[in-house]
């Protein structure tokens, strides 16, 4: 595991902390995956309702607060394939 995934995933269950109760994978190029679900993130490859796709770059900018998701993903930075409603509610969380 990446030290972007591993430092990813422990900012990611401090933000999370169970309020999410769908499924979701952010795929970060380069460097690989993380699922997120009611039990929190972890570093992981599998199928989601919803899976983001970014850059490190851009991924670490969101975690920080840096930048927006909606934003990310209207600029053109961040994809989204699959369920749009579930990725909203998850870039709620990480706002």
């Amino acid at each position: 595991m990446s030290d972007i995934i591993g430092s990813a995933v422990t900012a990611l269950n401090e933000k999370i902390s169970g309020e999410f109760d769908g499924t979701a994978k952010f795929q970060i190029e380069g460097e690989g995956a993380i699922m997120i679900d009611s039990d929190g993130a972890r570093a992981a490859d599998e199928d989601a309702d919803v899976t983001l796709s970014a850059d490190a770059e851009t991924f670490q900018a969101i975690l920080e607060g840096d930048l927006d998701p909606t934003a990310a993903f209207m600029s053109g930075k961040l994809s989204v394939d699959g369920d749009m409603g579930m990725a909203m509610k998850l870039g709620s969380i990480l706002a």
